[in-house]
């Protein structure tokens, strides 16, 4: 196996920076990039629905980010009367807080206590607000590894009380062509997305990489049902990490993995999700079964 078929994985703590959050709402607005549209369009036309089936509860979003699409939620759940509550979980402070006003606009009557951290540290929080809806949109369960798939699952199931709901945004298996544009826009935006991660690497590990010698790849795995992001560097170099005072050598044509987004089928999902303890109540998916919603409750132990 060679070098170009070998990738090596890079943290993935350095998508999300304040640059590379702005790059990512541009390349939801990509016209290649049916996602985010799609699984908004699915929200809005069955937001009442999700409401009758699940009754009152608090909302409790992960990874909310600007909480765009989850306003069709929360108007369901105020026209329906009773007090709502709305705990989004972002990284980013600034985020919540533009979130907070926003909500507070359109939104008056929903009461907002956010959290600034990561998802597992909105877990313990789970039961304070039970009964509740964890919702898990944009299927960003899509960029774990089965690893960690499988230990979100376990920790959600734990913290999560019997009866509780868990409302999961999936992109599902679909033709290649589509999927690998969605990755590959024409305006160089995601391009720019995956270069940001080595720009960020230069400023804050002295990597020293010449960026213009890297090229964005992204192609789309049947065998593990995944999108690959990957850098292919184009030249060798030396890649430095000054924090600790060590050095890696990559070569010509090989590939860093940036990385992962995995695509589903609904029968292998809902019976990889009914070994966590979840039932799958609903399935809510737009005309061309691009992108579906899976309501889950969290049954008895």
């Amino acid at each position: 196996m060679g070098l170009t078929d070998t990738p090596r994985w890079l943290p993935c703590q350095y998508l999300y920076d304040a640059k590379g959050s702005a790059l990512f709402e541009e390349i939801t607005r990509q016209p290649e990039y049916y996602p985010t549209r799609t699984e908004a369009g699915i929200l809005e036309r069955h937001a009442a629905d999700i409401r009758d089936a699940t009754g009152p509860v608090s909302l409790i979003e992960l990874g909310s980010g600007s909480s765009v699409k989850t306003s069709h939620l929360l108007s369901a759940y105020a026209k329906a009367g009773g007090p709502v509550t709305y705990v989004p979980v972002d990284v980013s402070a600034a985020a919540l807080e533009r979130a907070r006003a926003r909500i507070g606009r359109l939104h008056p009557t929903v009461r907002v206590d956010g959290i600034v951290g990561r998802y597992d540290e909105a877990f313990p929080r789970f039961r304070r607000h039970s009964p509740a809806m964890v919702l898990f949109l944009g299927s960003t369960i899509g960029n774990f590894n089965h690893g960690e798939s499988v230990s979100f699952w376990q920790r959600v199931s734990r913290e999560l009380a019997p009866g509780d709901y868990f409302l999961l945004g999936a992109d599902l298996v679909k033709d290649v062509s589509v999927l690998e544009a969605a990755y590959n826009d024409a305006a160089g935006i995601t391009a720019a997305f995956t270069l940001n991660v080595f720009a960020r690497m230069n400023r804050e590990l002295g990597a020293g990489i010449d960026l213009d010698r890297l090229e964005h790849v992204a192609r789309y795995n049947e065998d593990w049902q995944r999108v690959e992001i990957f850098a292919r560097f184009n030249s060798k170099q030396t890649v430095r990490i000054e924090p600790l005072d060590s050095a890696v050598e990559i070569a010509a044509g090989e590939m860093v993995m940036v990385e992962i987004s995995r695509k589903f089928l609904l029968r292998d999902l809902t019976s990889h999700l009914a070994t966590f303890g979840f039932a799958v109540r609903q399935v809510y998916t737009d005309d061309r079964r691009w992108f579906g919603l899976l309501l889950l409750q969290k049954e008895e132990s």
